[in-house]
Parts: C-alpha cells; structure tokens; sequence
C-alpha cells in the first residue's frame, strides 16, 4: 500500500514572513519544503504541489503556496478521493502590525504564467487565508503594545474563531498535531455567526462581530447608497468584512452572496428559487449577513440595513412592481 504523504500548507499575503516562516516550520518539524517561488512555476500551483508532495515520504511535507491560490481550492483539491497526500492544517502566517491596512488594501497580488497572468484581490486573499486556517502565526507581534497585541489577536480571533493562534510557533513544538479537515469549510468566522456558533478564543470590546437577519429585500438604490455613501467611508465605524447571502427585490427568485471585504464588494447570485429540489433548503429568505470590525455601532449599522429594504408600502406592491424599481448592480449573466 502506497503511503499517503502529510502536508502542511503554509499561506499569507506577507510574503517575506511567510517564507520565513515556512522554512523555519519545516526545519523544526523535519519535513520537507516545497516553496512557494517552486510551485509557482506551474499553470497549476496545487496540482504541482500535489505531484511534489509524495517525494517527502513519511517525512511528511510544508508546502508554502502564493497567495493567489484561494484556501477552498487546497482544501478542495487534497480532499479528493485520489490525492496522493492528505492535507493536516493550513498555517497562515499574518503580520499583526499591519493585518487592518492588509484588509484595507485596494491592490492585487499577482502570479504570472508564461500564458498570462492570474490577480486576486490582496484584501480578499488575506481575509480568506485566515478565515480557512487551522493555524495562525502572528509575526511581528513584538513590535505592538500590549492593548494593541490584545486587540489584533481578537480581531483575528473574531474572523477565524475555530483556528490556533500563536505567537511562539516553535517554543516546545516537535512536530505539528494534525488538525483534521472535514471541518474546514465551516471555520469561517462569517460562517460561524450565521449558524449562531461563533465563540472566539480572544475577546476585545472594540471588535465587533454582528449577524443581521431580516425577510424584507433590498431596494437596491437604497442598499447602493448605503454601500458607497455610508459603509465604505466608515459612517458605522470600520466594517472589514461582511459575508452572507441577501436578495434584491428586483430579482427576488435568486439568492446573492453578500462579499465584501476593506473597500471590495461582490454579489454574485448563488441559488435561483425555481432550481431548488423538494428538499432542498433556501440559503436565505431575506437578508442573513455577517458583519466583523472595528468600533461597530451596531444599532446604526443595523437601522440603516433595515433602511435599506423595502418600506411596509413597497412590500405590499408586490414582485411585478419591485422588478420594475431601478437597479444599479450589474447585471448576472444566466445560461
């Protein structure tokens, strides 16, 4: 019987300390790195770890991945039944001094190809990475005081409230426990407010973390303003990251997912009403979104959400006259 090969991935948008990191981890633990600078030379960079990661053996592997490569698809890829390797945890490694400017960023992290190039926002890279982790390492956490080290480690505690925070990742460490991954996709902070399951480890009074629930939709003039007008200029405090599922009233058959993170907003359709089995179960039949950040008034955030949806006499006029409202959102293309 063949072995299956134990894989360590290591991720961050700091690339410095995420290399750092994952060779410093794979030297302690005595398992074989794979850099991120090697498995970017693929079109592929998890199939490419997925071919290196057999070669270590019993060793095991620490895999470092470029920030490019979303944490779902190497959870996803290693989770498949023919993997040649089994993933263990996912360490991401986040600078504590600047984790809000790097969910406040505007720019790309990029990969090129011979063939071309691949951008994915450096914000929503560095939200996810932490969200997915098993692990996290905050580097640089010296340099902070101790209320700001408090309120960091909340803050990252709130957007990944099942995962390891530490700050000595070595100190009295032999190897890594494995950490098993069936789990992973429900780690998510964002995840775990909307199924009333979130318990972070570390507790700040500044760090807020708000599940808003309602059946009205979203006029989406009304929504658009509150978007550009009010939540991205801070009107509420500082909003880093909501995810959820919403509908706009001139689309009310299709559920949306709400994403969002620093100055990003996306809201693709998700589910279409009609294409629903008899058992299966709508996302959301209104609004259910997760709000995570800094010195949130909640009880603004919440009356300008609840401003945002139909009013009772819009509500009333019904799905004919709600498709008709005007709507700036793009447009979704359908098959």
């Amino acid at each position: 019987m063949s072995t299956i090969t134990e894989v360590v991935a290591v991720v961050g948008t700091c690339a410095p300390e995420r290399a750092s990191f994952a060779r410093r981890f794979a030297e302690h633990t005595d398992r074989s790195l794979h850099t991120a600078a090697r498995i970017a030379m693929s079109p592929d960079p998890v199939d490419e770890a997925l071919s290196l990661a057999p070669w270590s053996g019993d060793r095991g592997a620490v895999i470092e991945f470029p920030p490019t490569v979303p944490p779902t698809e190497i959870i996803g890829r290693f989770a498949e039944p023919d993997s040649p390797a089994r993933l263990v945890g996912i360490t991401c490694v986040v600078d504590a001094t600047h984790i809000v400017d790097d969910l406040l960023r505007e720019d790309y992290v990029v990969q090129r190809f011979s063939s071309g190039r691949v951008h994915r926002a450096r914000a929503l890279a560095t939200a996810t990475q932490v969200e997915y982790a098993s692990t996290i390492v905050m580097a640089g956490w010296e340099q902070l005081s101790t209320p700001d080290l408090s309120l960091m480690m909340a803050l990252v505690s709130a957007l990944a409230p099942r995962a390891r925070l530490r700050l000595h990742p070595f100190q009295g460490i032999a190897r890594e426990v494995p950490v098993p991954q069936p789990d992973a996709q429900d780690r998510p902070g964002w995840i775990c407010l909307l199924n009333d399951d979130h318990a972070p480890h570390m507790t700040d009074d500044r760090v807020s973390a708000i599940r808003y629930q309602t059946t009205r939709l979203f006029h989406p003039v009304r929504l658009r303003r509150l978007l550009d007008e009010e939540l991205e200029r801070g009107a509420f405090g500082t909003v880093l990251r909501s995810v959820g599922f919403c509908r706009l009233a001139t689309r009310p058959g299709t559920t949306a997912h709400w994403e969002h993170v620093g100055s990003m907003f996306s809201l693709p359709p998700v589910a279409v009403d009609e294409d629903l089995g008899a058992d299966d179960e709508m996302l959301a039949v209104g609004q259910d979104v997760a709000f995570i950040g800094l010195d949130v008034d909640a009880a603004a955030l919440t009356r300008a959400l609840d401003d945002a949806c139909l009013t009772d006499e819009e509500f009333a006029a019904g799905p004919i006259v709600w498709r008709t409202l005007s709507d700036p959102f793009p447009a979704w293309a359908t098959a």
